[in-house]
């Protein structure tokens, strides 16, 4: 019943649209003509009237519309060619690079985050002798390694904590690690300015316990309005006083130091500059911005913050997301790694730890690069390329000048001191740019051109033809309706039947 009445109720309004179809029957032939020819004559697409107003008669009368609709259909070619051709170059997303150098008279100073390339006082590794695989295991975290499996020393480890339940290696690196005070920095001025051990912050870093010159906690921005002054560092390494394993690689003596923004996290991996012990380190910098667009005609995506670093950057974006995947799968944070929650403690750090970085490695779960990684490239990143040069420090006559003045033997100044000077070598930064090489305002300006060139169209011509299509669709859909539906109904009264073809 339901199927029926709704059969029905199609079929009254089917009707309907019908008896209005045939009340506002479709034109004749004559004034259809007279319609198709009134828009040849009268539209702004060139070179249309050509094809329905005769400049002759007979034979020449058809040759030229011939030759007048070979041109009009040529050029429509062409015109549609190239307006195909800018609206695929358009999504394939085209940029250019630009690289300007902006002169400023004062300019931000960069963080600088020093760290001893010895890691561990002596005194404390003397008694903890495997402080440094500790270390190694606590260190994986910043990179994706998985931690080397042996038996005896894991289980050296269990006995170890077996026998100190409460041992934490963050506290345990923060008190026996590099320190800084006035032993250690023997002078530090910035742009002339006495600066002092407090005007550090303390970080942790694959190099245990780092100091940061600048870091984005301090009040004071640090500014500075001449090229070729800048901050200026004496450290004493004590080499006899801390120590590290050189079969784990460290086998240098001397100071690594890293610039970066104030406001993104040091990166050590294979970035770091070094000075040794005995020279005097010349770094000449420079300030350098990259912008990069925002996908899909660069890589990047505004729209991702970070949630424990003030502004956006891969190498911070990295650190969050293991941290989370690692909180995920062990219920621990490793110390080295930002966020709240419980620290993980040194069988946690091997037996769960090392398992979830190895899937995040080779799941891929901490992408980067990319806008569809999980750390995409920044939109905006500030770098701080620099170049080093070296000289002997100290001197043989200034040997005997800081003898005095420090209590040290020149031999002892040559085995443990570390001179560095920071400076920019201009007052100006450049600024590479990525730009879109194609907006949308200048490819509606190119299809412009292109219909303009070949029809002389506009848009105006454009909403003609558009007009003129759907009008001849209407009549066409019209005819088609009146006539194929009633036929079979009538097929058996003929007079009927050709009475209605007529009327259509």
């Amino acid at each position: 019943m339901p199927i029926i009445l709704f059969t029905s109720l199609i079929t009254g309004y089917w009707s309907k649209v019908l008896l209005y179809l045939r009340k506002h029957s479709v034109p004749s032939l004559e004034e259809r003509k007279k319609y198709n020819h009134g828009f040849a004559t009268s539209t702004s697409f060139h070179g249309v009237h050509n094809l329905v107003e005769n400049g002759g008669s007979g034979k020449n009368s058809k040759f030229r519309t011939a030759i007048w609709t070979s041109v009009v259909s040529v050029f429509i070619i062409m015109a549609c060619w190239q307006v195909c051709t800018r609206v695929i170059n358009y999504f394939s997303w085209p940029t250019t690079t630009s690289v300007n150098v902006q002169y400023v008279e004062n300019i931000d100073f960069p963080a600088i985050t020093f760290c001893n390339l010895n890691r561990f006082q002596t005194k404390a590794v003397n008694n903890l002798s495997i402080a440094f695989f500790l270390w190694n295991i606590v260190s994986a975290v910043l990179h994706f390694t998985s931690i080397a499996s042996d038996p005896g020393e894991m289980q050296e480890v269990t006995d170890f904590l077996k026998l100190n339940k409460n041992f934490s290696i963050k506290e345990f690196t923060k008190n026996y690690g590099f320190y800084l005070n006035n032993s250690t920095l023997l002078k530090c001025s910035f742009f002339g300015y006495p600066c002092y051990p407090e005007d550090f912050e303390h970080i942790f870093t694959e190099y245990g316990n780092c100091y940061t010159f600048n870091y984005n906690t301090v009040s004071m921005n640090k500014r500075i309005t001449t090229a070729g002054r800048g901050l200026s560092v004496l450290f004493d390494i004590k080499q006899t006083e801390f120590t590290d394993e050189p079969s784990l690689g460290f086998v240098d003596a001397g100071i690594s130091f890293v610039l970066h923004s104030p406001l993104v996290p040091p990166r050590f991996d294979g970035l770091g500059l070094h000075s040794p012990a005995g020279m005097h380190a010349h770094v000449s910098m420079r300030r350098f911005k990259t912008v990069i667009q925002e996908h899909p005609w660069g890589e990047c995506n505004p729209s991702l913050k970070l949630k424990y670093h003030e502004i956006y950057s891969t190498y911070g974006c990295l650190q969050e997301c293991k941290s989370y995947y690692i909180q995920n799968e062990c219920g621990c944070i490793p110390f080295l790694l930002p966020g709240n929650g419980k620290e993980c403690d040194l069988q946690q750090l091997y037996n769960c730890v090392s398992r979830a970085l190895y899937t995040i490695e080779k799941s891929e779960l901490c992408s980067m690069g990319t806008y569809n990684s999980t750390c995409p490239v920044p939109c905006e990143e500030t770098d701080f390329p620099a170049t080093i040069s070296y000289s002997t420090f100290p001197s043989d006559k200034a040997a005997q000048f800081l003898s005095a003045k420090l209590s040290k033997s020149a031999l002892y100044m040559r085995n443990n001191l570390v001179y560095i000077d920071i400076k920019y070598h201009e007052m100006n930064y450049k600024i590479m740019k990525q730009q879109k090489a194609l907006t949308a305002s200048e490819l509606l300006s190119n299809i412009g051109g292109q219909l303009g060139l070949f029809c002389g169209a506009s848009m105006i011509t454009i909403i003609e033809v558009l007009e003129y299509l759907f009008t001849n669709s209407y009549w066409m859909c019209v005819f088609i309706l009146l006539k194929t539906p009633r036929a079979p109904e009538y097929t058996n009264n003929q007079p009927r039947y050709r009475e209605e073809i007529q009327e259509c």
